[in-house]
């Protein structure tokens, strides 16, 4: 591997930082923040890795890369090896390995990081997934010989893209169906262009297309047809309810609803999916103020703060109820703001909206927090402390603080199980739900959470709709039909 040093030569190799756009200059632009590594820095970085013979890292994994192989295949200079490697368990690695927390998995729990800074094994797949992008020999995972079944895929976010392409890879015949005018799911509403460019995730798109996958558009499942109806009246063995969180959660203090009020979904599809950010190239423009207030801490939040520095705001403040030590976000992608001149407001909380007579935003009145015991979520509790509140002048605000399952499809579904909090109930091995042939994975099933998890679910909902179709589903409706 690579100049077979050993173990301890390897851990006197520092990590190497990803190379970035000046903060300065990137304020200003919406061009991709990180840069990527150069094949060199990237073939160092791999030799860091210790090749553990029980690699903790895969275990880390929510797909299961087999991670040391493909970082030695990197060392070695076999870029497009470690891509095949990666591609057989994770079909989107352009995407994961920049907007994933591999800091809270794989890297989290690399033995090297025992001791010094984990390998970057998510810069290092991005790495290789960039190197198939610059122009590289595509590698397309071989399908098996069509089974004669037919999956309906709902939602085109990472879980349905997943599931869609395991299902493809068995022989499945495939249609995503996908509500907006644009295939992606959060990955193209929700990320912002400078951390996730939208041509990456129609890249990875066009290859779920090359493998047989059909995606239909303007198609809204719940109102141009049911669940029921794609499958008793469209033909298809089963369906994937991959629709997401996109229902956005609001405080319910004074003056919500307040004009320069934005949830961070409609904020963040305006400028990304609707392109807000290149008018007037573009006829979709965002009314965006010169003072931005954004209440959250989350990685949704950070996307939002960031996106309104760069879309000319002078004053971008966060409002966060805990510490900086409890935010959620990224700690990369908290540093970025930080960089870019974000004014971050710990332990403090909005009470109320301020607007004028036109019902117009004109401020935030808000209270300073101080941390309790810790609550149901394992982390202290924020109380307010009487007698601090103060106003902020701001022309905008707009709501990060999280978001629950898109009700449209879990609504028009009869006999489909939900928790309290509506989301779908499923059997965690297989993924179905109360609905045999229906089966569910991602953020509609978990909550708000990750890409790569919501990838993890798609995939283990494909070795359950594989083994429903072909143990229990007996002939294919298409086969059935063409025999009748």
């Amino acid at each position: 591997m690579g100049r077979d040093l050993k173990p301890a030569e390897r851990l006197k190799i520092p990590r190497h930082p990803m190379p970035a756009q000046d903060p300065v200059v990137r304020r200003s632009n919406f061009n991709e923040v990180a840069l990527g590594y150069t094949p060199e820095m990237a073939m160092e970085e791999a030799e860091r890795c210790l090749q553990c013979k029980k690699p903790q890292c895969v275990e880390g994994c929510p797909v299961g890369i087999d991670i040391p192989a493909f970082i030695e295949a990197v060392a070695d200079g076999e870029f497009l090896k470690a891509l095949e490697i990666i591609k057989q368990k994770n079909t989107l690695p352009a995407i994961c390995g920049r907007v994933c927390p591999q800091e809270d998995q794989c890297e989290q729990v690399c033995v090297v990081a025992k001791k010094h800074q984990p390998v970057a094994i998510g810069r290092l797949e991005r790495f290789v997934a960039d190197i198939e992008l610059a122009g590289g020999e595509v590698s397309m995972p071989e399908p098996a010989r069509p089974s004669g079944f037919k999956v309906a895929i709902v939602g085109s976010g990472p879980a349905g893209l997943a599931c869609a392409a395991e299902l493809a890879r068995m022989g499945h015949q495939v249609t995503i169906f996908e509500a907006l005018h644009k295939p992606g799911g959060v990955l193209v509403y929700g990320i912002p262009e400078f951390r996730l460019p939208k041509d990456i995730v129609q890249y990875e798109i066009d290859n779920l297309k090359k493998m047989g996958v059909e995606v239909r558009c303007n198609f809204v499942v719940g109102k141009t047809a049911s669940v029921k109806e794609l499958m008793e009246e469209w033909g298809y063995d089963a369906v994937f309810i991959g629709t997401g969180a996109g229902l956005p959660y609001f405080m319910g203090i004074p003056g919500e609803n307040f004009i320069g009020v934005y949830s961070a979904n409609e904020f963040l599809t305006r400028v990304n999916l609707m392109k807000a950010f290149a008018f007037p190239e573009y006829d979709t423009p965002v009314a965006l103020g010169n003072r931005v207030a954004v209440v959250g801490s989350g990685n949704v939040a950070m996307d939002c703060l960031r996106t309104a520095l760069r879309l000319g705001s002078e004053h971008v403040v966060c409002l966060y109820r805990r510490t900086r030590a409890e935010s959620p976000a990224r700690l990369e992608e908290l540093e970025h703001a930080e960089e870019e001149g974000v004014d971050f407001r710990w332990l403090t909380s909005p009470v109320e909206i301020l607007g004028n007579d036109d019902g117009v935003v004109t401020g935030v009145r808000v209270i300073k927090m101080e941390l309790g015991e810790p609550d149901s979520s394992g982390r202290r509790r924020p109380i307010p402390i009487e007698g601090s509140e103060y106003e902020i002048e701001v022309d905008t605000v707009v709501m990060a603080i999280g978001q629950g399952p898109n009700p449209l499809v879990t609504q028009t579904t009869e006999g489909l199980e939900l928790n309290r909090w509506g989301n779908i109930v499923v059997d965690e091995t297989t993924m179905m739900t109360s609905i045999p042939g229906v089966f569910a994975g991602g953020d509609i099933v978990t909550g708000a959470a990750t890409v790569i998890l919501a990838m993890g679910a798609g995939k283990t909902a494909a070795v359950g709709i594989d083994g429903y179709l072909r143990q229990t589903a007996g002939q294919p409706r298409a086969t059935a039909a063409a025999t009748a």
